[in-house]
């Protein structure tokens, strides 16, 4: 029998849809290819299958092709509407090497060292990306961070007037009432471990820019900390992130990026409306925060894995900040559905904001 409890009246509101959700929608109507290093994994496998299946993009898969095969056959996957690239048959391996040997941080590469390190399926898959051949690139799922992390910072472009590339976590929770509708940016958790000032207000300022691409709503930063509004002078660690969000503030008005910005903040009083009213802490960002920039990566990465751990919530990166091209460093941790997120946010960073909103109205 029917439970008239379950019968949902066409009068009766949606449920709000999560922000993988939202960006799926978008990837679907402006689709984009994503490269991922490594392509056999069986992560990688089943989060590209859903991918190409919703028609989101074209999949490619880097590694040795009967290896990826054997692998989807084990797990039934088809492989239809991806491709599959091996980095040393590739008609692109020679024209790679010598872009290689033009980038300055591999300049003294001997051409011999030149050829094996393009067989290095991070190092293809970031020139891939540098030379336009995809939109995106996944990466990490089966290596450490810094073998992942080393050729993007190395190849690809910072952005104009940002020093520091950096990154961020998207926290995505069925619970509405924090973040902008259950969304959390969190940035540094993965790249930088002791920022200074001029290092946080980069990340403060290239993650809003992100926040504000994937979901056109208006970044409001905590700049995070043990204290909130301190009169103290004398403690570093407060300082600092003092310094940072003015520093901030400047670029942001350099960068004619819109947001808003306030720090120091407890984390509390930045999410929590009642305790930032109980602290007597107003402004735009108090309990209102969508984005929190930690002051160090040992916070930023305890708090990240801790709430994800307990909360059982949605975590989706490292997406990289401060670099000209959409690119995420997973975790050798993530499942499939973490990196198919990855993936959807990744893809919709490079679809142009016009695209994905219109044209702004005066």
């Amino acid at each position: 029998m029917i439970n008239p409890a379950n019968v949902h009246s066409p009068d009766d509101p949606l449920p709000p849809m999560s922000l993988i959700e939202k960006l799926t929608a978008k990837l679907q109507r402006h689709p984009k290819r994503i490269v991922y290093a490594e392509g056999a994994d069986p992560r990688i496998l089943q989060a590209a299958r859903q991918f190409a299946t919703k028609r989101m993009g074209v999949p490619i898969l880097l590694g040795d092709r009967t290896t990826i095969k054997n692998n989807a056959a084990k797990l039934d996957i088809n492989l239809d509407g991806m491709r599959i690239i091996e980095p040393e048959r590739s008609q692109d391996f020679d024209d790679f090497v010598k872009r290689l040997e033009t980038v300055r941080r591999y300049k003294d590469l001997k051409v011999e060292e030149a050829r094996e390190a393009v067989k290095d399926p991070s190092i293809f898959a970031t020139l891939m990306l540098a030379t336009n051949r995809v939109d995106a690139l996944i990466s990490g799922a089966t290596s450490a961070a810094t073998s992942a992390l080393r050729p993007l910072f190395r190849i690809i472009p910072r952005h104009f007037g940002v020093k520091t590339a950096s990154s961020m976590l998207i926290l995505d929770q069925e619970e509405k009432k924090v973040g902008l509708d259950g969304v959390l940016f969190l940035a540094d958790c993965g790249v930088i471990p002791e920022p200074d000032a001029d290092q946080l207000s980069d990340i403060a300022v290239t993650t809003a820019k992100i926040a504000h691409h994937l979901t056109n709503e208006v970044p409001r930063v905590a700049m995070l900390s043990y204290s909130s509004k301190s009169t103290t002078t004398h403690h570093n660690a407060i300082v600092k992130v003092r310094a940072a969000t003015e520093l901030a503030r400047q670029k942001a008005r350099s960068a004619e990026v819109a947001m808003e910005i306030d720090g120091e903040l407890q984390v509390d009083a930045a999410l929590d409306p009642a305790t930032a009213r109980t602290k007597n802490i107003g402004g735009a960002v108090a309990g209102r925060a969508n984005i929190l920039i930690f002051p160090d990566l040992n916070s930023g990465n305890i708090a990240s894995k801790l709430v994800q751990i307990l909360a059982q919530t949605n975590m989706y990166g490292q997406i990289i900040t401060g670099l000209t091209k959409p690119a995420a460093e997973i975790s050798r941790g993530s499942s499939a559905h973490d990196v198919f997120g990855a993936s959807t946010i990744v893809g919709c960073q490079a679809i142009d904001h016009r695209l994905l909103y219109g044209e702004p109205q005066d």
